[in-house]
């Protein structure tokens, strides 16, 4: 599975909460001033190159869904951020966040709580 660019990821973030979905549909949801119809389908054309979008033509325009699940292309590369910048440590990285204060100690405590929920 290939890394997709800040771009890709905004398209495709937009594909996967609104999917099938129609270009126009994505450009809808970007702010003022929005991108030309042009950057955002050429973005779709190199998102469906990398397996992660199909399209079924419907007359002159095209319809997509994604063929990566948001969960999975999250599983893979937050694993390779992890992998990478905190020693394989899931506990260093919360440790990190903590340490810069991006997260509060009820934040830490909601995570826990989730995760002893899971277990059951």
């Amino acid at each position: 599975m290939e890394r997709l660019t800040p771009q890709e990821e905004t398209v495709m973030l937009e594909i996967w909460q609104n999917e099938p979905c129609y270009i126009k549909d994505i450009l809808e949801k970007y702010p003022e001033p929005r991108p030309p119809y042009t950057t955002v389908a050429s973005i779709v054309k190199n998102l469906e190159r990398k397996k992660y979008v199909s399209s079924v033509r419907y007359g002159n325009t095209c319809r997509y869904a994604s063929l990566v699940s948001e969960g999975e292309y999250k599983r893979k590369f937050m694993s390779g951020i992890v992998r990478n910048y905190f020693a394989d440590s899931y506990k260093e990285m919360v440790s990190f966040f903590a340490q810069e204060q991006k997260i509060s100690a009820a934040d830490l405590a909601d995570i826990i709580r989730m995760i002893e929920e899971g277990k059951r």
